[in-house]
């Protein structure tokens, strides 16, 4: 996840961690691989993970990651479903209006293993015929906010933002959206979801998500969930990320020809 949408963890665990009187620590200070790692060592109890990674994860033959729940954000565009968007932005000054524009055009990606950075990107050129030599120029910055910095400061041309980091972004810099251009919004597809370690017992697993998708009906889970620009959380289940599976198989005949 993105370091702007670290504050969210901090609600949720500080607001699960008040329902079940225990303490619940939010690692958020180490790099985003490491947390993975973390996760699939069993160190991790529970996190918040893009639908990429999860559903790697989860179509493992022992899979060590279970769903609980997942967001719903607030914003028309949402429909107060759980799903996001990304979208493909460009300098406001630059000529480019549309996604076909950036034929040619340098690209900036966050990396690998996103959804709304590359998986979706992917698929987007695949079902126009097109592969990632569409592209002049590709480079890999490691995160959503280094690709928009790149972009403002023009060493890319473009971008896949995920949606919710972008509008978290705007709220923190109120000028940032008169400097961008949405050229293109991908989506919808299914949101990042909570997920648990499956060493933790079914009955905890169990106990967590229901505090997750009840958490709209008090309210200190109102507050919580409103501090965090979030609606509602959804019960969610895997066959819901199965857009993201298909996208990724879809996807996959570009899989040859890596960015460079």
């Amino acid at each position: 996840m993105s370091a702007n949408e670290d504050f969210i963890l901090d609600i949720v665990a500080r607001y699960l961690g008040e329902r079940m009187g225990a303490q619940m620590s939010v690692l958020n200070d180490i790099p985003w691989k490491e947390r993975q790692q973390l996760m699939d060592d069993g160190e991790v109890d529970v996190a918040w993970i893009c639908g990429y990674p999860y559903v790697l994860r989860a179509d493992k033959p022992e899979a060590n990651i279970e769903l609980l729940a997942a967001p719903v954000v607030r914003g028309a565009r949402y429909r107060n479903e759980p799903v996001y968007f990304s979208d493909v932005v460009v300098r406001q000054a630059s000529q480019f209006r549309t996604f076909v524009d950036l034929r040619g055009a340098s690209w900036v990606y966050n990396e690998p293993l996103s959804h709304s950075g590359y998986n979706v990107v992917r698929y987007h050129l695949a079902s126009l015929g097109l592969s990632w030599d569409f592209f002049g120029r590709m480079v890999e910055s490691g995160y959503h906010l280094s690709s928009l910095q790149k972009v403002l400061r023009g060493e890319a041309d473009a971008s896949a933002i995920d949606s919710i980091v972008l509008e978290l972004e705007a709220i923190r810099n109120p000028g940032l959206m008169a400097q961008l251009r949405i050229v293109e919004s991908l989506g919808p597809s299914p949101i990042p979801p909570f997920v648990a370690s499956k060493t933790l017992s079914p009955e905890l697993r169990m106990i967590l998500a229901d505090l997750l998708t009840h958490m709209s009906e008090e309210d200190s889970g109102r507050a919580a969930l409103s501090r965090a620009h979030m609606l509602r959380v959804s019960h969610v289940e895997d066959k819901d990320y199965d857009s993201i599976r298909r996208m990724y198989r879809e996807g996959m005949g570009l899989i040859n020809r890596q960015p460079k």
